[in-house]
């Protein structure tokens, strides 16, 4: 990894965590509108955003509800939902599908979270599986026309 890009990445992840403690209070538990998941769309610009948005999620859920287990549970989602769009971005090259299929992956995978959620503070898991998928499903839609405005200015692919 260069130094630009582990820079490009440090900014990434630190960004992540203020925008998340700024809206903390909406950020953690069953409804999470954690406006910072919309750093997620950075993965269809290039695979080396990973580590800043992992980083970034890992470190914003130190300051979760369900401790040490948001740590595991809630970098493990981000990691696995970025690496399965990481794997179709290499047959998928239009990037407003790329936008959709990475909403729809996150939402879908927030049983992650619903289960860790069930364990940490005994949340029933169908209805908080629906309201998290739901709030993000929410915010990543929010995201898609920002991020591809932002993307014709600022050239996310070429950043890294």
């Amino acid at each position: 990894m260069n130094i630009k890009t582990l820079v490009v990445n440090g900014i990434i992840a630190a960004l992540y965590v203020a925008v998340s403690l700024l809206v903390s209070p909406v950020a953690f538990g069953a409804i999470q509108f954690r406006i910072s998941e919309m750093f997620n769309h950075l993965i269809i610009f290039d695979k080396r955003y990973f580590f800043g948005i992992t980083i970034g999620v890992f470190a914003s859920n130190l300051f979760s509800m369900a401790g040490g287990l948001d740590l595991v549970f809630g970098t493990a989602h981000t990691a696995i939902s970025l690496g399965i769009i990481i794997f179709l971005k290499k047959y998928i090259k239009n990037t407003l599908l790329l936008f959709f299929l990475n909403t729809l992956v996150f939402s879908f995978n927030m049983f992650i979270i619903a289960f860790m959620l069930n364990i940490a503070v005994q949340l029933p898991f169908l209805f908080t599986w629906l309201t998290t998928a739901a709030s993000e499903f929410i915010v990543l839609l929010i995201g898609i026309p920002i991020f591809y405005a932002l993307y014709k200015r600022i050239h996310f692919d070429k950043m890294i």
